[in-house]
């Protein structure tokens, strides 16, 4: 991965420590909420307010450098893979994160089948459901089988 202060600069960031460790941070923790973000930075940089890593990471955010999702019912997570298109799966029982990599082809998902006016930039697939280690022993074994609550939504 290219040096985080180029990465800032190429964004037109101003170059400060808190961005820095919170940009180490998400890619060191991908997935994370912003309490274990703050904690990572913490122990990189001491006192730090929890003001100033959600204002990071905001700013990154915004910068195009880290992704914010925001699961229905959960804190926001931030992901360091941007620009690829990927999509999440999340656990309804432990709250696991794992990448899915996206569709060959076409962007299915940014062609809406109702022109309701709007010029698509992006979309978010979440899939929910139980991760290997949640799943029920006989759910296990039999490979085509979903449980009831891993119906997938979509969200916003």
């Amino acid at each position: 991965m290219r040096d985080p202060v180029d990465r800032l600069r190429e964004r037109g960031l101003n170059v400060t420590a808190q961005r820095l460790a919170v940009l180490r941070a998400v890619e060191c923790c991908p997935h994370a909420p912003a309490e274990r973000v703050a904690e990572f930075v913490r122990t990189e940089l001491g006192a730090v307010s929890r003001q100033a890593v959600y204002d990071a990471l905001a700013t990154l955010a915004e910068g195009g450098l880290i992704r914010r999702l925001q699961p229905a019912g959960g804190p926001a997570l931030f992901d360091p893979r941007v620009g690829d298109g990927h999509h999440h799966a999340i656990c309804r029982q432990c709250g696991a994160v794992a990448d899915i990599e996206p569709s060959v082809g076409a962007a299915p998902v940014l062609s809406p089948t109702t022109d309701c006016g709007y010029a698509i930039e992006a979309s978010e697939l979440l899939y929910w459901g139980l991760c290997p280690r949640c799943r029920p022993r006989n759910a296990r074994s039999s490979p085509g089988r979903t449980p009831k609550q891993s119906t997938p939504r979509t969200a916003r």
